[in-house]
């Protein structure tokens, strides 16, 4: 390389200034000189490359900040400026038909922490944690665990805080930085657990709830069963806000808007409180006669659907999810054999119905021509058909001698072998057949969900009817046994139909929705899934039927003598299940309406695990009945 000393140059070019600093560093003698070297075209344009590339990382990093993380970090400025505290509407009331209260709203308090405004070290969030545990008398690592594991800037830290405690913190608020106590409500049910299975209950949001929705805080109350869970748009009205100005340490220096909240509806429903505690009281009583833990009622008005009362045995205490569940209190719950939260009115598959069955089987043996009014059949003790597989006879038995039967004595004294052979035919007379048999069921709504206002509706189950179908599983289930289960609330509304002479009616709990003022602001209609399906002379033999049954069948001695008229129909079938003796344990069901002539109301009760002999449902009918007519 060969070095060039400049000395009489004014200019200096850039590759100079280099070369001086490097002769410098070097210290190669040459002091107050400039070394010059002629750089190549490629370096020269790789330092510009270099410059132009600097530069675009610069203006692409301005741009960022600027346009693209412009408004999350503006947002975040304004969050440090100011601080949005959500204001909680007063939840809606929930009402029966006479305009009963069923719920109450109490004041309740709730430690909650904001990560954003706690101390910026691990450390001092952990000292505040440790104060709120001291004062609280929770336990330190549970609530550390809440807290990290909460996605939220905002952390519920403790909820409904007893009145002491309250007191404690609000004298020590000092220690606890970035945690505020928030006025709330909490939810009572002074009806205890007669209604919990139809009105529900509320608890605090779910971190899942807070992810999906919108517009709750960490502190809010949310439906989660019932009428709380499918009417939450109503009875929770609209939050509002507080928006508070902070200074540059945080503190509030000001309040710079507030929206009020918007008005929580209110609900109402078709139930009666009365006939529902009625109901519960003498569910019971019958639990006390028999031994029985578990048992269902459905009671609704034929004309409108409207669900009069619904009522699940064992149940729950709603109040106690409002205030919160300790985890040993939830896993006793969940623990329990007779399941107290499962509700055995409207949920799951249901149960096979035994007898109950027998007024659709009229109905569709009449519809299809099978039978008329004038039909007669011969009721053994006993009727056997050939079983193709063993070659040997298969006896189906009847609970006693009944002899010529015709549809309505059939009705009302349960006559089963009438029912084997308008079901599956015996000596040369056609029956129905099971896919006519579900057919007719399928119209009566069995087999699917009814629509009803509530979630965690079941849809039962009919029979599959395939290859492997045998006589016997037909006359099985031309008495209601075998491979089916049908809800309660399916049975009534069945029933309904029957009642109000051939309208499938849509179930519903609620009647209408008031304002805070207890005006209407909305109402709903009666909705009729389907009608003309059967015709009326049809139906008004099976009623005549079901009146017979009171008068001179299986109800006689117990709905005869009701302030009106009632037609009934009364039914067992078995568990599966037995007793210690080898008996047994069946499913006691009464499915009921009245008046005769334009019915009110239709009933249908069902209590599980009857022993063979014992009366369970009838009582529960008989006594509800009385009450609600009694009281007109």
């Amino acid at each position: 390389m060969r070095f060039f000393v400049k000395t009489d140059s004014k200019e200096l070019e850039p590759q100079e200034v280099l070369l001086d600093r490097l002769a410098s560093k070097a210290n190669i003698g040459l002091v107050d000189q400039r070394l010059e070297v002629p750089l190549s075209q490629s370096t020269l344009r790789g330092l510009y490359a270099f410059f132009l590339i600097i530069a675009a990382v610069f203006l692409l990093k301005s741009f960022q900040l600027q346009v693209v993380a412009g408004p999350a970090l503006s947002s975040l400025a304004h969050q440090n400026t100011f601080r949005e505290i959500l204001l909680l509407p007063n939840r809606g009331i929930i009402y029966d038909r006479n305009l009963v209260q069923l719920v109450v709203n109490s004041p309740s308090f709730d430690l909650v922490c904001d990560k954003r405004e706690m101390p910026l070290r691990k450390t001092g969030k952990e000292a505040v944690l440790r104060k709120a545990s001291q004062l609280s008398k929770q336990d330190f690592e549970e609530l550390r665990r809440a807290f990290n594991e909460s996605p939220e800037s905002q952390v519920l830290l403790l909820a409904d805080i007893p009145h002491g405690t309250l007191v404690v913190l609000e004298a020590n608020k000092g220690g606890l930085e970035g945690c505020e106590i928030q006025e709330n409500a909490r939810r009572e049910y002074p009806k205890g657990n007669a209604f919990s299975h139809l009105i529900g209950y509320t608890a605090k949001v779910s971190k899942e709830e807070l992810e999906t929705l919108g517009g709750y805080s960490v502190a809010d109350q949310i439906g989660k069963e019932g009428v709380e869970k499918s009417y939450e748009s109503f009875l929770r009205g609209t939050p509002g806000k507080r928006i508070l100005q902070k200074d540059a340490s945080g503190a509030v220096v000001g309040e710079a808007q507030e929206i009020p909240p918007t008005d929580a509806k209110n609900a109402v429903l078709f139930a009666d409180a009365g006939l529902q505690e009625e109901i519960v009281r003498q569910v019971k009583e019958v639990f006390y006669q028999t031994g029985t833990k578990k048992a269902a009622a459905v009671a609704l008005d034929p004309q409108t659907g409207g669900i009069l009362a619904l009522v699940s045995f064992p149940s729950f205490d709603a109040t106690a999810f409002s205030s919160g569940l300790s985890s040993k209190e939830w896993q006793t719950l969940l623990k329990n054999p007779s399941d107290p939260l499962f509700n055995r009115a409207i949920s799951g598959l249901g149960f096979p119905t035994g007898s109950v069955i027998k007024p659709f089987m009229g109905v569709a043996a009449l519809q299809e021509g099978i039978i008329t009014k004038d039909t007669v059949l011969f009721a053994p003790l006993e009727l056997c058909v050939p079983n193709i597989y063993t070659k040997q006879d298969e006896c189906f038995a009847d609970w006693k001698f009944h002899g010529n039967s015709d549809v309505k004595r059939a009705i009302a004294e349960s006559v089963n072998p009438f029912f084997y052979i308008i079901g599956g035919g015996h000596k040369g007379f056609k029956g129905l057949g099971p896919e006519r048999i579900k057919q007719y069921l399928e119209l009566f709504g069995w087999g699917r969900q009814t629509g009803i206002d509530l979630a965690g509706e079941g849809s039962g189950i009919l029979p599959v009817i395939g290859k492997n179908w045998r006589l016997g599983d037909t006359y099985h289930l031309s008495i209601g046994q075998g491979p089916f289960a049908i809800t309660p609330l399916q049975v009534v509304v069945a029933i309904g139909a029957i009642a109000n002479k051939g309208k499938l009616m849509e179930p519903r709990v609620v009647e209408k929705i008031t304002d805070s003022g207890k005006r209407v602001v909305k109402t709903f209609q009666p909705k009729v899934m389907r009608e003309n399906f059967v015709d009326p002379e049809n139906l008004e033999l099976v009623r005549e039927g079901m009146r017979q049954t009171v008068t001179a069948g299986s109800a006689t001695g117990w709905l005869d003598h009701l302030p009106v008229k009632a037609a009934a129909k009364t039914g067992t079938a078995q568990t599966g299940r037995k007793t210690w003796d080898g008996k047994d344990f069946l499913y006691s069901w009464t499915a009921a309406f009245a008046p005769y002539e334009n019915p009110s109301i239709a009933l249908v009760v069902v209590v599980e695990d009857v022993r063979e002999g014992q009366v369970a449902a009838l009582p529960v009918v008989k006594g509800a009945l009385e009450w609600y007519f009694g009281k007109q």
